[in-house]
């Protein structure tokens, strides 16, 4: 067990369960709140090692679930899980052909952190920024979308871009969060269509150049 997690009653509960990481109750609260996934969605989910999500997301739906991160993701039985960067054409490509329909698009990802506070929610709003893009170019109109980011200077920026894409939106912190973190969860519901709002991108807050650690805070 990684030191930093011994003392964590949420991650012990969740090796005892057998889940990969404390963040499968995350998206647990999500979906019992939101209902965000449907019995028969595709679902997509960005940055998705080491899988925990996955190993959720294939109970909620008979569709297809797809997985892609940049590290090699352990199989989860049910799930398609792929290695590459969601944000290249040639990876998108590769989702696409395993899932042609997509209904939800979720992002639990995380930048590496440097250690300074304001360039590291920066790179978060970014790396939210670059799955919201992928949202808009895949998504079938009406799907959903969650992404984590983290309280802070630009988070509105990141709001605000979900808002136009999206008829409702909400903000949550489930209840799993690690006291003392600024992460949160946004959830966009009934996504209008790129023919609807006319944009194809989400646009960058700062550094496109985002690596992701999907360990933090998990």
């Amino acid at each position: 067990m990684n030191p930093k997690w011994a003392h964590d009653a949420v991650h012990r509960k969740a090796v005892r369960e057998g889940y990969r990481s404390r963040a499968v109750y995350k998206i647990r609260e999500i979906q019992k709140r939101f209902s965000v996934i449907r019995r028969s969605d595709n679902v997509v989910d960005l940055g998705a090692a080491p899988g925990s999500w996955l190993q959720e997301l294939v109970t909620l739906t008979t569709g297809t679930v797809v997985g892609v991160d940049l590290n090699p993701i352990a199989p989860v039985e049910g799930a398609v899980t792929l290695v590459g960067d969601f944000t290249l054409p040639e990876t998108q490509e590769e989702i696409l052909r395993a899932v042609p329909v997509v209904n939800v698009v979720v992002c639990d990802a995380a930048p590496k952190l440097s250690g300074q506070r304001s360039y590291d929610q920066a790179r978060a709003i970014d790396l939210g920024l670059q799955a919201l893009t992928f949202a808009i170019r895949t998504l079938k109109p009406g799907g959903n979308f969650v992404v984590k980011s983290f309280q802070g200077e630009d988070f509105s920026f990141l709001l605000d871009s979900v808002r136009r894409q999206f008829r409702a939106v909400h903000v949550f912190r489930p209840v799993a969060t690690r006291k003392g973190s600024a992460e949160t969860y946004i959830i966009g519901k009934n996504f209008m269509g790129r023919s609807g709002n006319g944009m194809q991108d989400a646009g960058s807050a700062s550094s496109p150049d985002v690596p992701a650690d999907d360990s933090l805070d998990d």
